[in-house]
């Protein structure tokens, strides 16, 4: 059995779907930061500065809390649709990057796979079909 986990471990693919992971997580850090640091100031900049990620519905009172963070810690039952628009744009940026780079990476692909030159055509002679009509031309005219 752990000769069986050191050979699941050392397959390419288990290390490629870590790193993977690992690069991931990382990745979503800086996009939260873009988004929290650089997008949303900008959007409520158009929105007349509404933040979205401090947007939440007071569900179980009257809406006397000035932050999430506040009506959370008072222990009340919150819809947070401002922190979900958030995720939202998150995943969006998240998602067209990776779509990006997941079109880089086929494009260097394709050209690593396509050979530098093509080898010029070289005429060798006459092809099989040619000798056999030439063949039959010759007899036909033996003939007439």
């Amino acid at each position: 059995m752990l000769n069986e986990f050191k050979d699941f471990i050392a397959k390419g693919n288990v290390m490629d779907m870590a790193v993977g992971i690992i690069i991931g997580a990382a990745f979503t850090a800086i996009v939260k930061s873009m988004v929290d640091d650089l997008l949303n100031p900008v959007i409520g900049i158009f929105t007349g500065g509404v933040d979205f990620s401090n947007k939440f519905w007071v569900m179980s009172g009257p809406n006397t809390y000035a932050s999430l963070d506040e009506a959370r810690a008072a222990g009340e039952a919150v819809f947070a649709y401002g922190s979900f628009v958030t995720a939202v744009v998150n995943f969006l940026i998240v998602a067209f990057v990776v779509f990006m780079l997941v079109k880089w990476v086929n494009r260097i692909r394709a050209m690593a796979e396509k050979p530098d030159d093509v080898a010029p055509e070289v005429h060798t002679g006459p092809s099989e079909k040619d000798l056999l009509v030439e063949i039959r031309d010759a007899l036909v005219a033996g003939r007439g």
